[in-house]
């Protein structure tokens, strides 16, 4: 965890430029790569599985979470290239989603579909609820489909009237079909069994923040300042300002892993959440946050310019795998931190960790690795699967490219 960077480090116009052109190249190469491989042109919408070698299996399940991913990376290029190929695209992951994950007797999204489409998993986890509303939105600004910002707003009160804790506030994680309490919770079983996560949280304040751009109600204002006030309360830890994940319903912690990706990603993105709803008082709050937690997650960095998975303190023992996603969010997460304090190490951390990505986790033939291990050899892990989609590293390329202009 050692990072030797020195902030006197003086970066010419010429890099930062080259950075943008960098980063816009491999945008398109990663849309490409999905509009290539990952369509199912059999049982429609996209292939829910492909290894590193990009062989398809197309008998894999379908998950909620990589299905809304594709509909945000696709509507999000579009609103910033206006490219038909990616209003398409977004159109057909629109349709699948409410074809065969709404659940149309009780309402909300279904976990994942088997290969054709039938329902598989019925239960109702609220990150995947979440990231429906954030693609749906986006559509909704890239197309003006009503039908698509009628669903997220149904989503959204879905959410409001059964994983809102009216008592304590915040968001339960987890229910069944019928959204009963389920006796599993997790989002994936190296998640504690909590009954409030900050991961969940993050990405309800996240899809809410894209759902009050186009839609600016008071109502979506008043959920996003309380969801701030509960990250303040809660998730930063005023001491370490590494990020709390696991609580119980009254506000217990349940202390866990330091997540570096996560404390980057939240770093910038609530930041941007309290920007949406222009509340002065969030934004300097949490502009002095992203520093602050940008400071923290840079423990995670190694030389070579890759940021680690995660460090367990009860074991004192470093996660030694540089994840796709936490790569991503370290180069939007650094550059913020750059353009707040005009400290140039950011910037270096940054582009530093984009030269990492470039050398050990960009696939030659499209898409990113899952990741590497201490000894660089590759992780074999899907490159499209349940968890691995277009968000974070095509959501990384958009921002520093607008962000650079």
């Amino acid at each position: 965890m050692e990072n030797n960077t020195s902030s006197n480090f003086k970066i010419p116009q010429s890099t930062i430029s080259k950075f943008k052109k960098d980063v816009e190249q491999e945008l398109f190469s990663i849309l490409d790569y999905w509009l290539k491989y990952a369509i199912d042109k059999v049982n429609g919408g996209f292939i829910g599985k492909i290894d590193n070698e990009n062989k398809v299996d197309a008998s894999a399940p379908k998950g909620a979470v990589l299905n809304a991913r594709i509909f945000w990376s696709f509507s999000a290029a579009y609103n910033q290239y206006k490219n038909k190929n990616y209003l398409d695209t977004a159109t057909r992951a629109f349709e699948y989603i409410e074809k065969h994950f709404f659940d149309k007797e009780f309402g909300g999204i279904f976990w994942t579909v088997d290969a054709k489409g039938n329902m598989l998993d019925s239960k109702k986890q609220i990150y995947a609820q979440a990231f429906c509303i954030y693609g749906l939105s986006e559509y909704y600004i890239a197309s003006q489909t009503t039908r698509a910002l009628d669903t997220a707003l149904e989503l959204f009160n879905s959410i409001e009237e059964y994983s809102y804790d009216t008592l304590m506030k915040g968001y339960l994680e987890a229910f069944t079909r019928e959204w009963g309490e389920p006796d599993d919770l997790r989002l994936s079983t190296k998640d504690a069994n909590e009954k409030k996560t900050m991961n969940t949280h993050l990405h309800i304040i996240e899809a809410y923040s894209n759902l009050y751009k186009a839609h600016p109600a008071s109502a979506l204002k008043n959920k996003i300042t309380e969801l701030l006030e509960l990250f303040d309360t809660y998730f930063v830890n005023q001491k370490t300002f590494h990020l709390k994940l696991f609580f119980d319903e009254a506000w217990k912690e349940k202390p866990d892993v330091i997540s570096y990706g996560h404390d980057i990603e939240a770093a910038w993105l609530l930041q941007r959440c309290a920007e949406i709803i222009e509340d002065k008082n969030s934004i300097q709050t949490f502009k002095q946050y992203a520093i602050k937690i940008a400071d923290a997650a840079a423990e995670g960095l190694d030389n070579d310019g890759g940021m680690w998975y995660e460090y367990d303190e009860s074991q004192q023992t470093l996660i030694k795998e540089k994840h796709w996603w936490v790569q991503a969010e370290a180069m939007v997460g650094f550059f913020n931190a750059w353009q707040i304090s005009t400290d140039e190490k950011y910037l270096h951390y940054s582009i530093n960790n984009w030269q990492f990505i470039k050398q050990y986790i960009i696939n030659k033939s499209g898409e990113w690795f899952w990741g590497i291990k201490e000894d660089y050899s590759i992780m074999q892990k899907d490159k499209v699967g349940l968890w691995k989609c277009p968000y974070h590293n095509s959501r990384a390329c958009m921002e520093l490219i607008k962000r650079i202009s």
